[in-house]
């Protein structure tokens, strides 16, 4: 990537940075009772949108994933793991990624073209699509505590449920891709 995308999407970062603190910063001098229920729809998907940019930007320039141990992306309880897939219905959910965005073959590609470097590659984009929804969920959910403090419960209930699909989803998905990813790499190993 140049230098000057990298430049881009930082200061894009820091931009919505400064919009999110900016608009939670508005909302503590308004009330919550002064906001029809659209716009608190609309104030709580700008935060969260904010938020997850924050993340979600620098992650496509630098190695992101880096500022979490390798021990953090080991997965230590692979039955916990299963079961919370499950429930959470993340079968469901990776069909609609599928449908919707993965399903072109130019955008799987990117994250795995069939090689065996395809499989080091994957696991790094895991890593970073992780940390990037990690890092925005656990922000969002101390914004959420904030406004939740300030009165905005529909906005907190509605940013959360947002955080939840958008955010928290995925970094299961990701741990899940992984766990797979290193049956299949031990499966390999043995093979070669």
């Amino acid at each position: 990537m140049s230098y000057f995308k990298k430049i881009a999407l930082s200061l894009l970062a820091l931009f919505l940075f400064y919009r999110a603190i900016d608009l939670l910063r508005d909302l503590s001098t308004h009330s919550p009772d002064g906001y029809s229920q659209t716009e608190t729809f609309v104030l709580a998907f700008l935060i969260t949108l904010f938020i997850t940019g924050v993340f979600a930007l620098p992650g496509f320039a630098f190695p992101t994933n880096k500022l979490l141990s390798d021990s953090y992306y080991r997965i230590r309880n692979a039955r916990y793991l299963q079961r919370s897939y499950r429930l959470m219905g993340l079968k469901y959910y990776r069909y609609l990624l599928l449908l919707f965005f993965w399903g072109q073959r130019k955008n799987r590609q990117k994250y795995f073209d069939g090689t065996r470097m395809g499989l080091e590659n994957l696991d790094y984009q895991s890593r970073q699509s992780e940390f990037g929804h990690l890092g925005a969920f656990l922000l969002i959910v101390i914004a959420s505590v904030y406004l939740l403090m300030l009165g905005y419960f529909l906005m907190v209930t509605t940013a959360m449920l947002i955080n939840v699909i958008g955010n928290l989803y995925p970094v299961v998905l990701q741990r899940y891709h992984r766990m797979r990813l290193e049956r299949l790499k031990q499966k390999i190993g043995k093979i070669s």
